[in-house]
């Protein structure tokens, strides 16, 4: 049994002209259009890491720049992200051991505003400052697409960690203590 398609044709010619001319133009615009360009991103292992500025849940500003001399954790997550569920609060109580050794962590979530409520409730119950992506800035970093997604940069400001490159992106214990720690001991 097969299923027969009716292709009807616009009842008025001048309509059907209209449309006819909309889709030859469309096509033409189409093709002449240069191909889009994807958006690299500027995060190079042991180079200067990409600026990055979080607008806290609270209005502060915390720059990656004002936080040379520290080692810097950027995380990016969202509250229905099923790993950050894991990792949020295992970051948070590493942030909170490792702050007076220098450890900032900055957490950039992919929620939007009008879910400020949630964010709110997990922010409540993190060591670190928390703000949407959305109002704040990390364009260097790319196009966030995968969470959860970190990068870490050195007291000297350059990157030591490329989350995108991660196969495993979680933190855990034992990749808290190879990349962070080390780090960490440095002065």
């Amino acid at each position: 049994m097969s299923t027969r398609f009716e292709v009807r044709e616009p009842a008025n010619p001048t309509r059907r002209n209209v449309l006819r001319g909309a889709a030859a133009w469309g096509l033409l615009g189409f093709w002449s259009l240069p191909a889009p360009r994807a958006q690299a991103n500027e995060v190079r292992v042991g180079e200067p890491a990409p600026a990055a500025t979080l607008m806290t849940l609270d209005g502060k500003h915390l720059s990656t720049q004002e936080l040379i001399g520290q080692v810097v954790i950027l995380t990016f997550w969202a509250t229905w992200c099923v790993p950050c569920r894991d990792e949020l609060p295992l970051l948070s109580t590493y942030a909170a051991e490792h702050a007076g050794q220098g450890l900032s962590v900055l957490g950039f979530t992919l929620n939007t505003p009008d879910e400020l409520e949630q964010v709110r409730a997990v922010a409540r119950t993190l060591s670190f400052p928390v703000g949407f992506l959305a109002t704040s800035s990390a364009p260097g970093y790319g196009r966030i697409w995968r969470i959860p997604v970190n990068f870490t940069i050195d007291r000297a400001g350059r990157l030591v960690d490329d989350g995108w490159k991660d196969r495993r992106p979680v933190w855990t214990r034992e990749r808290l203590a190879r990349i962070v720690a080390p780090l960490l001991e440095e002065k």
